[in-house]
């Protein structure tokens, strides 16, 4: 695993987190309450800050991840998918689930964006060790 590789699979994750919240866009919308403009759109939609911030929170994930990876002698495709689907279900899951609950957040916006922590872990775990 390669400084390359933490590139290409945060970029990964935030492609995958792309095509998520565009297909659960309207259920996001009304779980999480995001101000939208007259196109029905999130106001903020051309504001590239919460982007950029989120694709260098995915490259930080999978750095991270590649280090716990490195230490744990993860190095094949099932390893890395199944190591990194867990992390997300049980590390970071959790943690958007005590945010959401003490903030009175709809579950489904935890089902939502957990999923999302989930599935983007192991999009990342699996990438890691492809290279």
């Amino acid at each position: 695993m390669s400084f390359v590789s933490v590139i290409v699979a945060g970029i990964a994750a935030f492609g995958f987190g792309a095509v998520w919240y565009t297909v659960l866009a309207q259920k996001w919308m009304a779980a999480s309450g995001v101000p939208v403009g007259d196109d029905g759109q999130p106001a903020n939609q051309k504001d590239p800050v919460p982007y950029v911030t989120s694709l260098i929170c995915a490259i930080l994930v999978a750095g991270m991840m590649r280090h716990v990876f490195e230490l744990s002698a993860i190095d094949t495709f099932g390893k890395g998918l199944v190591s990194g689907f867990g992390i997300g279900l049980f590390l970071v899951s959790p943690w958007i689930a005590t945010f959401y609950g003490f903030s009175a957040r709809p579950k489904q916006l935890l089902w939502i964006d957990g999923g999302y922590a989930t599935f983007g872990c192991a999009v990342i775990g699996a990438v890691l060790t492809l290279f």
